[in-house]
C-alpha cells in the first residue's frame, strides 16, 4: 500500500457502524468477523480508506459512544486479535483504516469514573471529571443551567454508599457519558497513550468525536443568553481557544511516525472562520464539512456551499471534506424526498411526506455531485445502496438514548442505523448468517435494495457509487484542486475540473440542452439524447465549453440615449 502522505486529500472513505454493518457469528449484532467477510465488497466498491464508530468495550448506553476502556474492542464486536487481522486484512486490499476516538467524555463504567464516585470531593480522581456542588439551600439544584445536548439538564447529581446525595456531575449527552475535565493532565496523558496504542497497531487515522466541545469554562457558571447570539468562542463550553492546543499536541504525535497519520475532527461550527482554524498546518489535517449535508439541495445554496467551503479552506491551506450522511442525520434519500431537503440536527422532520422517487434520483444526482469536488468524500454504509431513512420504527425498538431523553418528543437516529441487506428477500437479507433477528428491524421494501439485488443491474445505485468511484480514482482531473465555474440556466450547476471533465447538475424544474459536440462519461440517470432531465447530474468530456444551456446574452455596448 502507498505510503503517500497526502492520500487523505482524495479519499473516498467509508463509514462502517460496526453493529449494524454485518454479524460473523448470528447473534443479530454486526461485528468484526462480519465486517473482514465483506472487505471484498468495499474493495469492489473501490473506497480508499474505513472509518469506524467506536468498536471499544462499553456498556452501549450511546451506541459505543460510551467508553469504558479505550484500548479494549467490546466483546460483542469481538477482540483486539479480531481487530488486528481485520487491519492487516483491509491493507492487504489497499484500504486504510480510521478508528473513532472519544476525548469528550466516556462511560460512567470506566473506572476512573467509578474511582471518582468512591472518592472524596476535591479529590485527584474526581479532578478527571466535573464535579460540583449543588445550587439551592440543600444543594438540590444543578450547578448550572446549562442543557445537555441530548435534552434535559446537564448535571446529574451523585448519590452516596448509604443513599445520601452529593455532588453532581457534568455531562454534555446521556447521564451515562460524564464529561471529562481536560485541565487535568492526567486526562491528557491518557488520551495521548490511546492515539500511541492504535497508531502503533497500524490505525492509519482518528476519527475525533465531538472535537470542539473538550474545553469548558472553568467558571462553570449559567449562560446567560441565548446560545445562538453569544460572540465566536465565549460559548462556554463549544469552541474554546485552548482546545487547540490539545491537538497541536496531537499533531506532533501523528507526525512522529514515518507512515502518515491523519487526524479529523467532527467538528459542528456554524462560523466559518473560527470552523477553519481546527484545520491550520499545525493541527487538525481534516474535518467534516457538514454544510453541504445541511443545506437545501438547490442549485443556488449548493453551489454558495462549494464557495464559501473551498475559500475557508485556502485560507488555512486545507483539503475540503464532503459529507452526505452519517450515523447521526436522516438518510439523503429521504431527506431529498421532501419538499424542503434542508436538514438541522434538531429538526428531522420524521413523519413528514416523502417522495421517496424523487429522492432517489436526486440522491443520485447528490452522488456524482460530491464525488466530483475537489477534496475527500465520505460514504455512509448503505448510501452506495439508495437506502431510505426507516421512520416507523417500533416505539420499542428505539434504543437512542435521545428517544427518552427528549420525553418520547424527538424518535432519535435509529432510523438511520438499520442493518445493512446484503442479500434475499425478507428480513434479516443475509445480514446475520444465524437465526437471530436484527438488533433494529429491517422494513420488508428493502428487498430490491441489497447488495445481491443491485449487483449487475445497470441502473442500480450500487452500480452507479461502483462506476463513479472507479473514475474518480483513475481520472486525473479529478485529482486537481481547481473547480471553474460555467454558466449555466438558473437552477443548474455547470463546473469544470481541468481541461476537459465538465460536470452539470440540473435542479431546475425543466429538462436542459447539453453541448452537442460534449461525450458523456457517467450519468445519475438515462438520458433522452443529450437532454439532461431534472434532478439528474451528468460527467462530460467537453474541451472548450463556457456556457450549458442557451448562449448567454451579451451586454450591449457603446450606445448612447
Amino acid at each position: 500500500m502507498s505510503s503517500d502522505a497526502s492520500w487523505w486529500t482524495t479519499a473516498a472513505i467509508y463509514q462502517i457502524y460496526v453493529r449494524s454493518f454485518a454479524d460473523g457469528n448470528g447473534d443479530g449484532i454486526g461485528d468484526l468477523t462480519g465486517v473482514r467477510s465483506r472487505l471484498d465488497y468495499l474493495a469492489q466498491l473501490g473506497i480508499d480508506a474505513i472509518w469506524f464508530n467506536p468498536w471499544y468495550r462499553s456498556p452501549m448506553a450511546d451506541g459505543g459512544y460510551d467508553v469504558t476502556e479505550y484500548r479494549e474492542i467490546d466483546p460483542i464486536f469481538g477482540s483486539l486479535d479480531d481487530a488486528d487481522k481485520l487491519i492487516v486484512d483491509a491493507h492487504e486490499l489497499g484500504i486504510r483504516i480510521i478508528v473513532d476516538v472519544v476525548p469528550n467524555h466516556c462511560s460512567n463504567e470506566n473506572v476512573w469514573f467509578t474511582q471518582a464516585l468512591d472518592a472524596a470531593p476535591g479529590s485527584k480522581e474526581r479532578s478527571r471529571f466535573h464535579f460540583r456542588p449543588g445550587r439551592g439551600t440543600d444543594g438540590e439544584l444543578p450547578p448550572n443551567n446549562w442543557e445537555s445536548i441530548f435534552g434535559g439538564p446537564a448535571w446529574t447529581r451523585t448519590r452516596g454508599a448509604d443513599g445520601s446525595p452529593g455532588e453532581w456531575y457534568l455531562h454534555l449527552f446521556a447521564p451515562e457519558q460524564p464529561d471529562f475535565n481536560w485541565e487535568s493532565e492526567d486526562v491528557h496523558a491518557e488520551f495521548e497513550e490511546v492515539l500511541r496504542f492504535w497508531f502503533d497497531k497500524g490505525v492509519d487515522g482518528i476519527r475525533i468525536d465531538s472535537a470542539a466541545l473538550l474545553v469548558k469554562d472553568g467558571h462553570l457558571g449559567d449562560m446567560s443568553e441565548d446560545a445562538r447570539t453569544l460572540a465566536p468562542g465565549t460559548h462556554p463550553f463549544i469552541d474554546r481557544d485552548a482546545v487547540h492546543l490539545i491537538y497541536e499536541r496531537w499533531r506532533e504525535i501523528a507526525d512522529s511516525y514515518p507512515d502518515p497519520r491523519l487526524l479529523i475532527g467532527e467538528v459542528w461550527l456554524e462560523n466559518v472562520e473560527r470552523f477553519t482554524r481546527y484545520l491550520r498546518p499545525r493541527e487538525l489535517h481534516s474535518a467534516f464539512n457538514f454544510e453541504l449535508l445541511g443545506c437545501a439541495f438547490e442549485a443556488d445554496k449548493v453551489r454558495a456551499v462549494v464557495d464559501s467551503t473551498r475559500a475557508s479552506h485556502a485560507l488555512v491551506g486545507a483539503t475540503p471534506s464532503w459529507v452526505l450522511s452519517n450515523h447521526d442525520v436522516v438518510r439523503e434519500v429521504t431527506r431529498y424526498g421532501r419538499a424542503d431537503t434542508a436538514f438541522a440536527m434538531d429538526d428531522r422532520r420524521i413523519g413528514d411526506p416523502v417522495d421517496l422517487v424523487r429522492g432517489t434520483r436526486r440522491a443520485r444526482a447528490a452522488a456524482l455531485l460530491v464525488l466530483s469536488l475537489p477534496g475527500s468524500v465520505y460514504i455512509y454504509q448503505g448510501q452506495e445502496l439508495g437506502l431510505f431513512e426507516v421512520e416507523d420504527l417500533p416505539d420499542e425498538a428505539l434504543q437512542d438514548p435521545i428517544w427518552l431523553r427528549s420525553g418520547r418528543s424527538d424518535r432519535g437516529r435509529d432510523g438511520c442505523r438499520v442493518p445493512m441487506p446484503w442479500s434475499g428477500s425478507a428480513p434479516p437479507f443475509g445480514f446475520t448468517n444465524g437465526e437471530a433477528t436484527s438488533w433494529l428491524p429491517q422494513p420488508a421494501a428493502w428487498k430490491d435494495l441489497t447488495a445481491e439485488a443491485e449487483t449487475g443491474d445497470p441502473l442500480s445505485m450500487l452500480a452507479l457509487y461502483r462506476e463513479a468511484l472507479r473514475i474518480r480514482r483513475g481520472e486525473a482531473e479529478l485529482a486537481r484542486e481547481d473547480l471553474d465555474w460555467i454558466d449555466a440556466p438558473v437552477g443548474v450547476i455547470a463546473y469544470r475540473r481541468g481541461p476537459e471533465l465538465v460536470v452539470v447538475v440540473n435542479l431546475s424544474d425543466t429538462a436542459i440542452e447539453l453541448p452537442k459536440d460534449a461525450t458523456v462519461v457517467l450519468s445519475s440517470a438515462p438520458r433522452d439524447g443529450l437532454r439532461l432531465a431534472p434532478d439528474t447530474a451528468v460527467w462530460l468530456r467537453a474541451a472548450g465549453v463556457t456556457h450549458i444551456g442557451p448562449a448567454p446574452a451579451r451586454p450591449v455596448v457603446g450606445t448612447s440615449a
